[in-house]
């Protein structure tokens, strides 16, 4: 027989009351139909056995559940057979419902739906009374009898699973194929074998009454096979609910929406009340927690909570399967656990994820009253946590490839594709009036640390200075890495006067000197600025116009903002730094000499060598301009030697003469970085035959301290080629005297920012003197460039600085009219003992 233990609830009690009353109805009207027209004569031996058969039938069930109906099958077929043969009549429906009555009140049955099943069981009674009463039945020896009795049976458990039907659609649910396969044993099979072991007890018990005894093997045997029957139904709808969930998991989507989908497919397979999934943190998403409820209400906070006892037995190391906790069998702390969700029991399991913390799934409280979580939904949960497992890694690697794809993998920072969404999204809703101001910053000396150590130390320094705009960037900034040195900083509801502020603050915080590779280096960044909406309303415009705001500074010169002018200077870098290289093969870049005398015999001891270019549209290009230029797009080293191999030209030309007369060649910082320098410069003195005592290479201070330089073997490995090498500028610099010390340095030359002002200031006149007696105490020469006038000459030859360069001795000239300049105000000397060359001097 089969009833309803359970009553639909989505729309709350007025559906299952409904349902009810339809079933009690039903149930009265087929009564008032059938039983006054029935016969059944009421005896009080026969009416109890048949309402303990009823009663005992109930406690040996099979249970199908359909959402929050639980729907049962008993062997209650024995009773049924048994009354309708010994009672008859209405007494047959009086005594199952009394029989079910008293199981129903042992049971947590609500009202509603004791009296829809009731119903069920009276309507049952009236239909097998009806149909019996319509088929041949003499006497109960005759197997028509049989028959009669197999097919009154039948016919009641079809009313009674059609009802069940109703009720499912009345419910808004329609029976699946699953619902009927579970019925069609039941009703075929269970229902005629109980009916046959009634009949063979009805013939045996009037012979002897010890034909009871032989009963109860038959009886035990039917309470096992239906006891089996129940357990292999129940694995089977767990298999059948695995196989469901894989199905319906290998078709969801990997995002957001799929795994709401797959939470609700837990929900819906284990029949549960509630289901919540929890994932930690992963790359940059936050925790995320995911919850299907059959009330929609929201969730208690306790999935997220690592300190929660379901979760932390879930997630524990050596965690055998997924962990149940029931009321019926809870101590005090499992009971708090519980309460804290409102539930009777809970299934917690471990879920894998790639974030290195096991994420944490929960399932609670079976839908139906009656049937509980058991060892089989574990089962089942722990084979659906394979998919679901598999589900978050695939749903993951979609992560990491979408992180991937916006991110920078050096430094974790969002990448220019990141940037320009972000930027768009700021600017969406009203370009006109949204502000935002854009920061571009690029590191002064990247492209040094590359050549000269290498691109591991680069993305050191990389690291360093990330962290670094991290740490000092506003909180609401949005960082990003460009390509290259260059990162980006976005800075919402900014204008371009705060933006400015911003920046200046971000390069002063971000300027310092960090350990890389094992050396000191310094960390200075050059900064654009661009703001919308005054500079641009989209992300192309905004970054491009940040972007020529920071191609117009140079190193180490600060924050540049955009300003319109800038686009003509920046469409005047593009054309010089296409065109450097036609520049030299065109003869465009030229060189000048500026003479260099011994300050106490007034010989021409050498010409420094100036590069010039005379660009056929812009005119005389200053040298600033187009060497920085020719650093940053990597032709600085192809210009050094264009003017290194000018200059030994000229060297060569006055050897030919036999007059020695050195040349002095400025090199950049980067060039120390080429890993080939040396082999070129080697080369160079080769190709024009020029010694290497007549080459002298002048350095800037700062990359001859520099840290890398002082590691390395170039300043040896050129010193070695015979060449002489000064360190320009000296004293505007972080160097000390005692640093020369450790480098193959010839000579120093003062900065005329000293030399200039040596003739008004006694300071000046101090910083040289003490240049000039610390240098020679070291060995070194002094040139002091930057002499205008015969009160300075004097007082540098007085304090014994080596050698001048300066207006005073010459302008730099061109090569024509340096020969010009020779004629006419230098003389020859004879070669000094042990030279090979004469001298020129300065005429007085």
């Amino acid at each position: 027989m089969t009833s309803s233990e359970a009553a639909p609830a989505p729309l709350g009690v007025l559906r299952p009351w409904s349902i009810a009353g339809a079933g009690a109805t039903l149930a009265l009207i087929t009564a008032a139909l059938v039983f006054p027209h029935a016969d059944g004569d009421f005896r009080l031996l026969p009416f109890l056995l048949a309402t303990a058969a009823f009663a005992a039938a109930e406690f040996v069930q099979l249970h199908v559940e359909f959402r929050r109906h639980v729907y049962r099958w008993s062997v209650s077929e024995f009773g049924l057979a048994v009354a309708l043969v010994e009672l008859g009549g209405v007494w047959v429906a009086l005594a199952r419902v009394l029989a079910l009555g008293v199981v129903l009140a042992l049971r947590p049955y609500s009202p509603a739906k004791a009296a829809y099943n009731l119903g069920i069981a009276t309507v049952e009674g009236a239909v097998a009374v009806a149909v019996l009463g319509l088929l041949p039945f003499t006497a109960l020896t005759e197997p028509v009898a049989w028959v009669s009795l197999i097919v009154a049976v039948m016919a009641a458990d079809v009313v009674g699973t059609s009802m069940v039907v109703a009720a499912i659609r009345l419910s808004g649910g329609h029976p699946g194929r699953q619902f009927w396969q579970e019925q069609l044993l039941p009703i075929t099979v269970v229902g005629p074998f109980a009916v046959s072991v009634a009949v063979v007890a009805m013939l045996l018990v009037p012979v002897t009454p010890w034909a009871a005894v032989l009963m109860l093997p038959i009886a035990a045997a039917v309470v096992l096979l239906f006891r089996r029957f129940a357990a292999v139904s129940r694995e089977r709808r767990t298999v059948e609910q695995v196989y469901d969930f894989a199905r319906r998991v290998e078709g969801l989507s990997p995002d957001d929406h799929g795994t709401r989908e797959m939470v609700a497919a837990v929900r819906e397979l284990l029949n549960a009340e509630r289901v919540a999934l929890w994932l930690p943190p992963y790359l940059d998403q936050e925790p995320r927690l995911v919850v299907d409820a059959e009330d929609g209400v929201g969730w208690y906070d306790g999935p997220g909570d690592p300190e929660d006892l379901v979760r932390r037995r879930a997630v524990a190391p050596g965690s055998a399967g997924p962990v149940l906790l029931a009321a019926a069998r809870a101590g005090d702390a499992e009971l708090a656990a519980l309460a804290r969700r409102g539930a009777r029991e809970v299934l917690g399991a471990p879920v894998a994820t790639a974030a290195g913390e096991p994420g944490y799934l929960e399932v609670c409280d079976r839908r139906s009253d009656l049937v509980s979580f058991a060892d089989g939904e574990r089962a089942a949960l722990d084979s659906m946590l394979t998919h679901v497992n598999a589900a978050i890694r695939q749903q993951q690697l979609l992560t990491q490839i979408r992180y991937d794809a916006d991110h920078d993998r050096l430094t974790g920072l969002p990448n220019r594709q990141r940037l320009v969404a972000e930027i768009d999204q700021l600017l969406a809703g009203d370009p006109a009036t949204t502000r935002a101001g854009l920061i571009l910053a690029s590191l002064d000396n990247h492209t040094e640390i590359v050549d000269t150590l290498g691109h591991a130390a680069s993305d050191e320094l990389l690291l360093v200075t990330a962290g670094l705009l991290r740490e000092h960037a506003p909180p609401q900034a949005v960082l990003a890495r460009m390509e290259g040195d260059q990162f980006a900083v976005l800075l919402p509801g900014l204008s371009l006067a705060a933006t400015e502020r911003s920046a200046r603050r971000l390069r002063e915080a971000t300027s310092t000197r960090a350990r890389v590779a094992g050396l000191d280096l310094e960390v200075t960044l050059t900064i654009g600025v661009a703001a919308a909406p005054v500079h641009g309303t989209d992300s192309g415009t905004l970054m491009q116009r940040a972007d020529v705001a920071l191609l117009a500074g140079a190193p180490g010169k600060g924050v540049a903002s955009y300003h319109p002018v800038l686009d003509q200077q920046s469409l005047r870098r593009l054309q010089l730094g296409t065109e450097l290289e036609h520049a030299m093969a065109e003869g465009q870049i030229s060189v000048v000499f500026q003479p260099i005398i011994d300050a106490r015999t007034s010989d021409i001891v050498s010409v420094e060598t100036l590069v010039r270019w005379a660009h056929p549209r812009y005119g005389a290009v200053a040298p600033d301009e187009f060497i920085h230029l020719a650093e940053q797009i990597g032709r600085i080293g192809p210009l050094t030697d264009h003017v290194l191999d000018l200059a030994l030209a000229r060297c060569r030309r006055w050897l030919d003469q036999d007059i020695a007369l050195s040349v002095a060649v400025n090199l950049s910082a980067r060039c120390l970085g080429e890993p080939d320098l040396v082999e070129r410069v080697a080369r160079a003195l080769r190709r024009h035959g020029v010694p290497g005592e007549l080459l002298t290479l002048e350095l800037t201070e700062g990359s001859v301290v520099d840290d890398s330089v002082r590691s390395s073997t170039v300043l040896a490995d050129l010193h070695a080629l015979g060449l002489r090498l000064s360190m320009d500028d000296f004293g505007t610099g972080y160097s000390s005297l005692s640093q020369l010390r450790q480098l193959p340095i010839d000579e120093v030359k003062i900065d005329k920012s000293f030399v200039l002002s040596m003739s008004t200031s006694q300071g000046e006149s101090f910083i040289a003197r003490s240049i000039i007696e610390l240098a020679h105490n070291l060995g070194l020469r002094v040139v002091a460039e930057g002499v205008e006038d015969e009160l300075t000459r004097n007082t540098l030859a007085d304090m014994g600085c080596d050698k001048l360069q300066g207006f005073l001795v010459s302008r730099p000239l061109p090569d024509d009219r340096l020969e010009s300049w020779l004629l006419a105000r230098a003389g020859v000397r004879s070669a000094a003992p042990g030279a090979t060359h004469r001298r020129l001097f300065v005429r007085a």
